[in-house]
């Protein structure tokens, strides 16, 4: 078979897939993860049963690589908000500001992420570990920026810091799209950016003379 060939197979099955993500993240964010079958995520996607089957093996392996596929597509966002040669401040401004904004433009997918995600006593325990090395890995990224630069407070945890802030803007966009969603993204971001002036353009003491 020729690669030609391939590629427009290729394409169908990840645009079937994404139609299943889709019809998943909607049905479990509005009746949850235990109260979702199979048959209703292959009706709300047009599909066959069948298809399910076909594409992940059953309910429990689509959820596992639904949850995998939205921390990418949210990792993804954060990293290519950063600015190219931005100094590592505006490089975290910009962060915040994505996270809020892909929170907005995909609440369902946010909610669920953060509902799901941390429940003990699920398989997909995989998926926290994924968030914490690439979505909040890109938060704590930029705090090493400014770790180096020495503009960061002495003793600042960057990867409890990056998680923190994680949370912050998770908390912040749902409060924001639930409660006043009428309000720009920006006054959101504001907000935010004012919330770590306490890490950001606090430069470390100079070192101490030895004589």
């Amino acid at each position: 078979m020729s690669a030609s060939t391939d590629r427009p197979r290729s394409g169908r099955r990840e645009a079937t897939r994404h139609r299943l993500f889709e019809a998943a993240v909607g049905l479990i964010s509005e009746q949850g993860y235990g109260a979702t079958t199979v048959d209703e995520i292959a009706e709300r996607a047009g599909v066959a049963k069948g298809t399910v089957y076909y594409n992940f093996g059953g309910k429990s392996e689509l959820y596992t690589a639904l949850m995998e596929w939205g921390v990418s597509r949210l990792a993804d966002t954060l990293k290519d908000a950063v600015p190219p040669s931005a100094p590592p401040a505006e490089g975290l401004a910009a962060v915040l500001r994505a996270g809020v904004v892909f929170i907005g433009e995909h609440e369902a997918l946010a909610r669920l992420l953060m509902a799901e995600a941390w429940r003990t006593n699920q398989v997909w325990y995989a998926t926290v570990r994924q968030i914490r090395t690439e979505a909040i890995g890109v938060i704590s990224g930029q705090l090493d920026r400014l770790a180096a630069e020495g503009a960061l407070r002495r003793g600042v945890d960057t990867g409890l810091a990056g998680s923190a802030l994680f949370g912050m803007v998770v908390t912040v966009a749902l409060d924001w799209r639930t409660l006043q969603p009428e309000r720009p993204v920006e006054e959101i971001h504001a907000t935010l950016a004012h919330m770590t002036d306490g890490l950001v353009g606090a430069p470390s003491s100079a070192p101490e003379n030895d004589a």
